[in-house]
């Protein structure tokens, strides 16, 4: 699968661009605020239905401007499939695939997995368990059409458990039959998300392990691990066993919504005793662990975009990630960076040809 072009309007900063892409690397350069970001962010729309770093999809519209158009054609098994996503102010986001609207955007997930590493994902390491818990389902999403439905039917049943909570605080009145009903549905689609992220990180793991190993050239031990309330116990007894304190503080305090990530440098929070570098080399081994990992599910290689990679990697680590992602393992690569001369030296010295785009004030040159 790869994306061959795209054309947009009206998008963030551009009033209107049309850019061909080359199989393998696709590289955009220039100043910091020119754009180049908001061409990555559009080729994660056409995949994801939504901006990478903004959910509030009017705000990606140009300013003054009432509508945005991004339109792309993949081949996606040996078939031309052309992608197109419009808003309008104040109206509904229409997706289409090949002219034909989806009844539902959950349809489109995963027909064109894409991994995005980006600057942002600091957060990941520096945010609450929140973060960690969107990455697992992100990922899980794509290659799992039920897994998406299933998140939602389980908070529709946390927030039926936690209103009912608040209930009984104002009116100091337990309905025993609706605490227990309430309960059974959060098990039942608790017990399934929490084997599913199970199962995913059985698989995942490994995955990270050997990423990090070879980005670092094994220049330091690191974890990643899965904690969950279910791991001890089951989910049936934590309710049962912590009803006392939802009740005084009136939200359900077990379950799989408070599921963690923990990643460690030598036995120690990375979010305290990692260097920027290494917090950096972990993120991207955990992103490049997602690309394995949705390859090895989809049977195709999913388009890989890098935001501003070589910052804060020392030299040894750019040229080992440039490698890996360059060679037979990877597919479509899009990158971005301020500096030519660097990217244009990075790809001449290990030999992969780069398509250039140079990027100014929301205006593209090939380069």
């Amino acid at each position: 699968m790869w994306l061959k072009n795209i054309t947009l309007l009206n998008f963030k900063n551009y009033s209107s661009a049309e850019l061909r892409f080359s199989k393998t690397v696709n590289a955009f350069v220039g100043n910091n605020g020119a754009g180049k970001t908001n061409l990555l962010d559009a080729i994660h729309y056409l995949c994801l239905c939504k901006s990478y770093f903004n959910p509030i999809d009017s705000q990606q519209i140009k300013s003054n401007e009432d509508l945005f158009l991004i339109q792309g054609d993949f081949e996606r098994k040996e078939k031309n499939e052309k992608i197109t996503c419009g808003l309008k102010r104040n109206q509904k986001k229409q997706f289409k695939r090949n002219k034909k609207e989806y009844d539902k955007l959950a349809n489109h997930i995963g027909l064109f997995p894409l991994v995005m590493i980006s600057p942002y994902d600091v957060n990941l390491i520096m945010d609450g368990s929140e973060e960690r818990r969107r990455f697992i389902d992100n990922v899980i999403s794509q290659t799992d059409a039920n897994y998406l439905d299933e998140l939602i039917t389980y908070n529709k049943h946390l927030l039926n458990r936690n209103a009912l909570l608040k209930q009984v605080a104002a009116t100091r009145k337990l309905d025993v039959t609706l605490l227990q009903i309430l309960d059974e549905q959060l098990i039942l689609s608790g017990n399934k998300i929490f084997e599913k992220r199970k199962e995913f990180l059985t698989d995942f793991i490994p995955l990270f392990n050997k990423h990090y190993t070879y980005i670092s050239d094994q220049a330091e031990v690191v974890a990643l691990s899965y904690q969950s309330q279910l791991n001890e116990q089951g989910f049936e007894e934590l309710l049962a066993q912590s009803i006392e304190k939802d009740r005084i503080l009136e939200r359900t305090t077990t379950g799989i919504h408070k599921d963690e990530l923990l990643f460690t440098i030598g036995d120690m929070p990375l979010k305290k005793f990692g260097s920027q570098g290494q917090q950096k080399s972990f993120l991207i081994a955990l992103k490049l662990a997602q690309y394995s990992y949705l390859q090895k599910f989809k049977g195709f290689k999913p388009l890989l975009l890098l935001d501003d990679i070589f910052d804060k990697l020392d030299d040894l680590r750019v040229r080992k990630l440039m490698e890996m992602v360059s060679h037979h393992d990877f597919g479509q690569l899009f990158i971005t960076d301020t500096g030519k001369e660097r990217v244009v030296s990075v790809f001449n010295e290990i030999k992969v040809d780069v398509t250039l785009f140079e990027v100014a004030n929301g205006v593209i040159e090939h380069a």
